[in-house]
């Protein structure tokens, strides 16, 4: 049985660089980035930099961190990102100050169209404002706004904005009480 290629939209899509810079990136993300060997974060921001991400002072990038293209990221100063985060940015991802993404978090710029026959590709920014906490093995889905100081708990995924200084738990996430800080 022959599949039709012509009805699958999925060819659209650059990631805003040339094949060389991608190659690149992938090699410097795996040996650098994803593999656990590498305790330096200091030696990760300046590969993200040279990438064209915007990293401010202060941040702290754990091992075994997977990102999709630096050349979306945005991130202020003295953020924490921990092991086995993914940031797979399809779309620009912009992290504020002071924010803490924990382990085996994940931002997802991208999604896929299931009304049609060949789940056309969806792609939509992630913003994390400042002060914002993202649980561990959490989920942030396109088009998010986590306002600041939000929290969003762990094992938890968030399909809609998060409101500020609300703690959100669950598949969806749900507000289930403010975040008062001392």
């Amino acid at each position: 049985m022959a599949i039709d290629l012509s009805k699958y939209n999925n060819g659209w899509y650059h990631s805003g660089k040339s094949f060389v810079t991608c190659f690149l990136w992938y090699f410097v993300n795996a040996f650098f980035f994803r593999s656990p060997l590498n305790p330096s974060g200091s030696l990760k921001v300046l590969l993200l930099r040279s990438f064209g991400a915007k990293i401010g002072k202060g941040v702290n990038i754990k091992p075994s961190v997977n990102i999709k293209y630096p050349w979306r990221l945005t991130v202020g100063d003295y953020s924490w990102i921990g092991e086995k985060v993914w940031i797979d940015n399809l779309d620009n991802v912009i992290i504020g100050n002071n924010c803490c993404i924990s382990q085996g978090a994940m931002l997802l710029c991208g999604n896929h169209n299931y009304k049609k026959a060949a789940f056309d590709l969806i792609i939509g920014k992630i913003v994390l404002e400042n002060g914002v906490w993202i649980g561990a093995q959490s989920v942030v889905c396109p088009n998010v706004i986590c306002k600041t100081h939000s929290i969003l708990a762990v094992n938890s995924v968030a399909t809609n904005d998060l409101e500020p200084y609300t703690i959100y738990q669950g598949n969806p996430a749900k507000a289930i009480r403010k975040r008062i800080i001392e």
